[in-house]
């Protein structure tokens, strides 16, 4: 009960740190730094808690009546809730410090308080959603951390881009959140109570009912495609230490409502994991086939992101196909590489959207076109975006690499059985993956090389400067724990096998990861790698230094004053790979034709725009408003008539009602 408490009082310090600003003057930086120890302090108090119960404490739980009907206040924490409580705890609290130097109150005194606000709310209804164990209160919590987002992407809300992005992000949130509202009725239904409990018998439609709802209810909120429309303009236009807690942490809100769901659910059927399995290698392979065709930087991140939700997918859908075929390594395997992805995202992604915004403070734009050169006015931002980018690459030794080995080693397992108990479907998702990997590696290669190398592109890389310690800090910090979790996964061993016991018991049929998987090996292999690299990097080092370097023009195919817009633009790196996809993308070319020996100025674009979003969830929405329009012959201006409408509405409802008994 005490640890519950300290926890309570954690997420309340985060939840409300961002009202002490609202009392201050708009141009306070005393504000801010409240906000940043009030974050602080809940982020260490919640680790504590944490901490606790991974060294063997007994889980706090909390069971009272309050002031809903048929609702009580129920929260719990166990090891699977721990698991995700460790980003909301983390990558909130590093965001807020390194908003001190990128969204300084006193420059931005028209929204830096609103932004506070609702970060801090954003970051205490996620920890309550993790631990809440009734439906109504997690209904709550959850609507509180979707109207923060929006308050908190929305800052900039003078720009029509943010405004239309905020619209559709509120849109599509709601959309989800009505099916979690049909998905919590079914559950009332069949349990005769909100508390989110195991024991519970279902019937095979009853389950299934819950887990495609809770599917698509949770799919809007994580990402998966094509129920993704709302995320690329939300994160692109946010504050970017907002886009961070977003995509590494908010995103993991909708990964852990399937999770849990699925775990409370006591049938489980071989379509649920083979549709998961699906839709994961989906999202993977289109999230970062997008990703390769974007200009701006941040929206690149955040179709990487849906990327990154693809891969989580696959391995919540091998661990559903293992759960009910019977298999407990492929639970293990499955549900333990995804929720050490869950880790690992929080981690990488927050490093890159940290970056960015490093990037875009700098040099003032977005656009990589724009950009490079920038290695020798940022050189350690472009070491630490080296970092992220390895690790969302999943090379070795960093830890995108351990996530993904463990899923490739659980869908490598059920193409090695036989027939009768193997699953197909997991070739086509080890395809998918590799892929996926492929392709992610190719897409940071451009932005690494638009960005950093080569001359600036543009006046914008001219100016550009190193950022202040109070961003340069927190990136610090989570390339540390990608390197950590990299080097010595065999830590984080523990919680997974608690969490994946807790998400199935038969999950202990297969022992321990360590004894599945050589995890010490990574070790060992990732410490030789990582003392190789640094041996010929101070090599390298060494031997430049010994030498005279002389300056000079390259090889300039007969252009004897090269600029830097002859070179290679982020566009053109990808547009062999963005030719490929073209069946998926459905890019666009803009040229102006060329006509006589001396040819006016011309011009050429290639644009990569959603294909969902633009060319059919949009088309629909303005058919649909040019259509409804017409329907306001109903609104008359007359009492009466609205009556009547209210009578023919409750003789309906009768009529429903009476059919239903």
């Amino acid at each position: 009960m005490n640890g519950l408490l300290i926890l309570l009082i954690a997420i309340a310090a985060m939840g409300f740190s961002g009202v002490p600003a609202c009392l201050l003057p708009a141009r306070s930086a005393t504000g801010q730094r409240i906000a940043t120890a009030l974050m602080a302090i809940g982020s260490v108090l919640g680790l504590a808690v944490v901490a606790a119960i991974l060294a063997g404490h007994a889980a706090p739980s909390l069971n009272v009546m309050w002031g809903l009907p048929q609702s009580r206040f129920a929260v719990a924490v166990d090891p699977l809730s721990a698991l995700f409580l460790l980003p909301v705890f983390i990558v909130p609290m590093l965001g807020s410090v390194y908003g001190l130097g990128y969204w300084k109150q006193s420059e931005h005194p028209a929204n830096g308080c609103r932004v506070g606000l609702a970060y801090g709310l954003l970051a205490g209804a996620m920890a309550l959603v993790v631990i809440a164990r009734d439906g109504l209160l997690f209904l709550l919590a959850w609507e509180v951390m979707a109207i923060a987002a929006y308050f908190a992407a929305a800052a900039e809300d003078d720009k029509t881009e943010v405004r239309k992005a905020g619209w559709i992000y509120l849109i599509a949130t709601h959309i989800g959140t009505l099916c979690l509202f049909a998905m919590f009725s079914c559950w009332r239904h069949a349990t005769g109570s909100f508390l989110l409990e195991t024991g519970h018998a279902f019937t095979a439609v009853m389950s299934s009912s819950v887990f495609v709802l809770a599917l698509i209810g949770f799919g809007f909120k994580a990402g998966l495609m094509p129920l993704h429309v709302w995320l690329p303009g939300a994160h692109a236009n946010a504050p970017s230490h907002v886009s961070a807690v977003m995509s590494g942490v908010m995103l993991k809100m909708g990964v852990y409502g399937i999770v849990r769901m699925t775990a409370l659910l006591p049938v489980s059927e071989l379509w649920w994991g083979t549709l998961v399995l699906a839709v994961g290698g989906i999202t993977s392979v289109a999230g970062i086939a997008f990703a390769m065709g974007q200009r701006d930087l941040k929206r690149l991140l955040a179709y990487s992101s849906i990327e990154n939700i693809g891969i989580i997918a696959l391995g919540v859908g091998l661990a559903l196909i293992g759960r009910s075929q019977g298999h407990a390594e492929w639970v293990l395997l499955g549900l333990g590489g995804a929720l050490l992805h869950v880790w690992n995202h929080s981690l990488f992604k927050s490093l890159l959207f940290f970056n960015a915004g490093a990037i875009i403070h700098a040099a003032g734009t977005r656009e990589i076109d724009r950009m490079g050169g920038l290695a020798k006015r940022l050189p350690r931002v472009m070491a630490l975006f080296a970092v992220g980018a390895v690790a969302i690459c999943a090379l070795p030794p960093l830890n995108g690499f351990v996530s993904e080995w463990l899923l490739y080693l659980g869908l490598f397992r059920t193409v090695g059985l036989g027939a009768e108990t193997g699953t197909p479907a997991g070739a086509f998702a080890a395809a998918a993956l590799a892929m996926t990997g492929a392709l992610a590696a190719a897409c940071f290669v451009k932005v690494l090389g638009a960005v950093f190398l080569g001359a600036p592109r543009s006046e914008a890389g001219n100016h550009a400067h190193e950022p202040p310690a109070t961003m340069l800090a927190p990136m610090a910090v989570l390339a540390c724990g990608c390197a950590g979790l990299g080097l010595f996964p065999l830590a984080a061993a523990p919680l997974l096998e608690s969490a994946v016991r807790t998400w199935s018991p038969q999950a202990a049929g297969a022992g321990t990861l360590a004894a599945v998987v050589p995890l010490e090996r990574l070790t060992v292999a990732g410490l030789t790698l990582a003392v190789f690299a640094g041996a010929v990097t101070l090599i390298l080092k060494m031997t430049l230094r010994q030498q005279t370097v002389r300056a000079g023009l390259t090889w300039d195919c007969g252009y004897a004053r090269p600029t830097g817009r002859m070179q290679y633009t982020g566009s053109s790196l990808g547009d062999a790979l963005v030719a490929l996809t073209a069946l998926l993308l459905w890019p666009r070319k803009f040229r102006t034709s060329l006509h006589g020996l001396f040819p006016r100025p011309s011009s050429f674009k290639s644009l990569v725009s959603d294909t969902v979003l633009d060319r059919l969830v949009m088309p629909v929405f303005h058919a649909v408003g040019q259509r409804l329009p017409r329907l306001r012959v109903l609104q008359q201006g007359q009492t009466h008539v609205y009556v009547l409408y209210i009578l023919i509405a409750m003789i309906v409802l009768l009529v429903w009602c009476g059919m239903g008994s």
